[in-house]
């Protein structure tokens, strides 16, 4: 029996007694120094007919007891809408709840499908949390230090990589001319490179917008969250990536 398994038998088995004792259970996802932390709820739908609810970007213990409270306030009857402030989750400051499209649940929502009759046929909801002057992110004067610790899953649904759609990454010419990309590196310092080849000719390399390889391949999105030096390869578009740790 794999590690693997016995760790995930133990989990789905204290979402279940979680459930059973308090009505929802809490996943949390640490940090792992690149993709921000985020936890969600699972329960939520089943129990109060409520959309389950999501957060990224805080500690584990403030994201836990604000769920906590938000299923709180369902228990009592509240059904939180979105474009709505809502006080007293944060010290002084609303928070606003968002849709959650469908195409983002693979990526936050894993154990909430398992649970949610191992479909991802159900509402979710994003909890945003705005910036020290109360800045939601969609707003102008949102402050841009925390533009990529909270991604909004309302939207950007053809672009899920956490930086800028018009950041500088390297590829070569055989990829702008119509070669597959196989080969993904997150390079320790930040840079990312997109090849067709494992030893791409270095004379050929190009300088391009990622958005403009993310749009010739859709695909691209499956690997957003590669960490730093991470890396992943793939035999062809379409193919299952394998992941290379630092």
């Amino acid at each position: 029996m794999s590690d693997h398994y016995e760790r995930d038998q133990q989990i789905t088995a204290s979402i279940l007694e979680d459930i059973a004792a308090y009505g929802v259970h809490i996943a949390y996802v640490e940090s792992d120094g690149y993709c921000p932390g985020f936890g969600y709820s699972i329960g939520l739908y089943k129990e109060f007919n409520h959309p389950e609810i999501i957060v990224i970007g805080l500690d584990f213990e403030s994201t836990g007891a604000i769920i906590n409270n938000v299923k709180d306030e369902i228990s009592n009857g509240t059904r939180f809408l979105e474009g709505v402030n809502y006080p007293g989750f944060l010290v002084e400051l609303p928070i606003q709840f968002i849709e959650v499209e469908k195409e983002h649940y693979p990526d936050y929502l894993g154990y909430a499908g398992w649970y949610n009759d191992k479909s991802f046929d159900f509402p979710c909801l994003q909890l945003v949390w705005p910036d020290r002057a109360g800045n939601y992110p969609w707003e102008a004067d949102f402050n841009e230090v925390f533009k990529f610790q909270q991604p909004l899953l309302d939207r950007n649904v053809d672009f899920k990589f956490l930086e800028e759609r018009t950041l500088g990454v390297f590829t070569t010419a055989e990829v702008l001319e119509g070669d597959p990309i196989r080969f993904v590196y997150h390079n320790e310092d930040g840079d990312w490179q997109f090849h067709s080849e494992q030893d791409p000719d270095l004379a050929k390399a190009k300088l391009v917008c990622l958005e403009e390889l993310v749009q010739k391949d859709k695909t691209l999105n499956e690997i957003y969250y590669l960490n730093y030096g991470e890396s992943a390869k793939r035999n062809y578009i379409g193919d299952e990536w394998t992941i290379f740790k630092k």
